[in-house]
């Protein structure tokens, strides 16, 4: 499709059906942020310490692992394009190993230590779950690697990056409101059958797992079939080695990637967002987490999907670095003010008033990651720009890597901090057990005294260490070196290399024949 600016464009099919496979990816991956570490360490009740260790190594190499898919994908060439093959095969392997993350031997015996049954439980989950990271790598990467060969336009492409953000909000939202409510209640029904609450709660989120999984993948194929690769790749191949100084090379890249590995504290609200919802508002009601994280969690999808759809609109008032660096600080208030609010009242944050404030707080955070997200992806396309003008190669699968190489860093550090929080005020395996118990024999976690530093860590976890994490983002960004004009400058070169390279082919075909 050609638009009117003369540029080869994607079509209004390929968009929609390019956002319906981003929604579906990302309620594969929400499916596992939200409720696996909950499932591994409350539910199946792997020690704290061991999950984080577990699931921060695997973090860590599926981060490190990026790069080297980014290199593969921009070594691809077949007759689909470089990154679309690997959205065709991937979605199905996803889904099954997504299902199996929720799958084990049975429960985790703190007074056995970490051998016989308990150590066949952890490295069964440690090993279903870096294959799945690895698998989910392999579509990731060329999913957001697409959005810069699909059209030659650049605000098509901004359009695009906005509303792709938006999708897979979307997509993320259904397992952010209903996985863990889904599990819970499932596992009332279920514990009724077998005679177990925890039982009943594994089963619970087995199921819940599965149904999403499916949903999720078969929603992800739609991008491979029926999206197009406009821009056709460099001829220039690079290793591994090389591809990595190239991601250090480019100034714009490198500080776009230092300010997301400085957000890491930021990724702790999605970590304790449902121990902190599940055990304080919800006292593990399956009714009630729906309650509570449609009202929370939707104020920061609210908040997030408005500033996203808006980010076009807020670019033709101000610049990239602007609108990044003063959202990241904007957010530093409302993280703050809630731990606030739990200090007034810590055993009252569930009384109408104080969740009506936070509704607001979390509408404002959530604008603010809203604004942060997609410019995030606005510049590293950008800066695949910056580098193709410069060196005459466009690194989409290894500059996005980057993108997935910062979530899943940031979510690795954000791990291994919240597994030291949780094991320094014991958190963990006997204990989380006792306070199971307490809550199934009809007892009320966050009135009980002795409960009080698990409820207050939750609430110190979703405010604090993310309010220091934005703040920290702002510092490499603050003095961005690719300006809006210079960027409109190179896109508008590249876009005349590329047409003159068409017409000098067409006319030597013509030669030929």
């Amino acid at each position: 499709m050609i638009n009117e600016k003369g540029l080869k464009t994607y079509s209004k099919k390929e968009r929609n059906m390019y956002f319906i496979g981003m929604a579906g990816q990302n309620c594969i991956y929400s499916t596992i942020s939200c409720i696996l570490a909950y499932y591994f360490q409350f539910t199946i009740l792997i020690p704290a310490a061991t999950v984080s260790i577990f699931m921060t190594i695997a973090r860590v190499w599926d981060a490190f692992n990026d790069p080297m898919m980014g290199t593969i994908v921009d070594r691809t060439r077949t007759k689909w394009g470089k990154c679309r093959p690997y959205l065709l095969f991937v979605p199905i392997p996803v889904s099954i190993l997504t299902t199996l993350c929720f799958t084990n031997f049975g429960f985790y015996n703190a007074d056995a230590g970490m051998s016989g049954k308990n150590l066949l439980i952890v490295l069964w989950s440690a090993v279903i779950y870096i294959l799945w990271g690895m698998t989910y790598t392999a579509g990731d990467i060329p999913l957001w690697g697409i959005t810069a060969l699909m059209t030659e336009d650049s605000e098509d492409r901004n359009k695009l990056l906005s509303f792709a953000r938006i999708a897979g909000g979307v997509g993320a939202a259904l397992p952010y409101v209903g996985a863990q409510s889904i599990a819970l209640g499932l596992g009332k029904f279920f514990a009724q059958k077998v005679g177990n609450d925890a039982q009943g709660e594994k089963i619970g989120f087995f199921v819940s797992a599965l149904v999403l999984s499916l949903i999720g993948g078969a929603l992800f194929q739609l991008a491979g079939l029926h999206t197009e690769e406009k821009i056709a790749p460099s001829e220039e191949k690079h290793t591994l080695k090389e591809n990595f100084a190239l991601m250090w090379k480019n100034k714009p890249f490198r500080q776009v990637l230092l300010s997301g590995i400085l957000s890491s504290p930021a990724s702790l609200v999605m970590i304790a967002a449902t121990p902190l919802i599940t055990y304080y508002y919800s006292n593990k009601s399956g009714t009630l987490y729906l309650v509570y994280i449609v009202i929370l969690g939707g104020a920061i999808f609210l908040g997030q999907f408005g500033a996203m759809a808006l980010v076009p609109k807020i670019l033709e008032h101000t610049t990239k670095k602007k609108a990044y660096n003063y959202s990241r600080l904007l957010s530093v208030i409302p993280y703050l003010t809630i731990f606030v609010l739990y200090l007034i009242s810590p055993q009252g944050m569930n009384r109408p008033i104080f969740v009506a404030i936070a509704f607001v707080i979390f509408v404002i955070a959530g604008a603010s990651l809203g604004i942060t997200n997609v410019l995030q992806s606005i510049m590293i396309a950008d800066a695949v720009d910056y580098e193709e003008y410069h060196n005459g190669i466009r690194p989409d699968g290894v500059f996005f890597s980057g993108q997935t190489f910062i979530a899943k860093l940031t979510a690795g550090i954000a791990t291994i901090l919240s597994g030291i929080a949780y094991s320094v005020v014991g958190f963990s395996d006997a204990n989380v057990a006792k306070v199971n118990e307490y809550i199934a024999n009809g007892g009320i976690a966050r009135e009980n005294p002795e409960f009080s530093k698990y409820m207050g860590l939750l609430f110190f976890l979703v405010s604090v260490p993310p309010a220091i994490g934005n703040l920290l983002a702002a510092i490499p960004t603050w003095n961005y070196c690719l300006d809006d004009d210079e960027h409109r400058r190179i896109i508008g070169e590249l876009n005349e290399r590329r047409h003159e390279a068409e017409e000098l082919q067409k006319a030597e075909a013509s030669e030929k024949i």
